[in-house]
């Protein structure tokens, strides 16, 4: 199999650690649930889907920085506790896929394409997203809710 030109990359430890300290301080924008249902709670640093009884950190996660056009913040999960952050860049995380839409933004965080994984095999559609130079980076988000899941960089 052909190494891919891109690695994936989980949300940093420090953004998860963090996330973790506030929600045990009771904020009420880093809440603590747990999960009741399959495929409902991806955390963001393990990339993997929570089961149903795992505890998470529930919060607001800008991937586009503020000031930005396109910059949003948006809901996300990590576990609440102490997960391994995903460590294998030139591989496509299994949990996810299917249910995703791919954004491909430039070095100016403008967003120049995006395609959604429908019946596609996802390294293809980040592949040929990668084919426009301008592009920069790519994010991977639910086609459901729009939430971010993770960013793919060249490699």
């Amino acid at each position: 199999m052909k190494t891919p030109s891109f690695h994936v990359v989980p949300l940093p430890t420090e953004i998860a650690d963090a996330a973790r300290r506030v929600a045990r301080t009771g904020a009420a924008d880093h809440i603590i649930i747990t999960v009741d249902s399959p495929e409902s709670s991806p955390c963001r640093h393990c990339l993997r889907w929570a089961e149903p009884g795992e505890r998470v950190v529930l919060f607001p996660y800008t991937a586009i920085p503020s000031g930005q056009p396109y910059s949003e913040t948006g809901p996300i999960f990590v576990h609440v506790d102490e997960c391994q952050r995903y460590g294998s860049p030139n591989e496509y995380p299994a949990d996810f896929r299917n249910g995703r839409v791919f954004r491909a933004y430039d070095s100016n965080y403008n967003i120049i394409d995006a395609q959604v994984v429908d019946g596609a095999e996802p390294e293809a559609v980040i592949e040929s997203l990668f084919q426009n130079p301008d592009t920069a980076f790519v994010d991977a988000r639910s086609v459901t809710r729009g939430c971010f899941t993770f960013r793919v960089q060249r490699a």
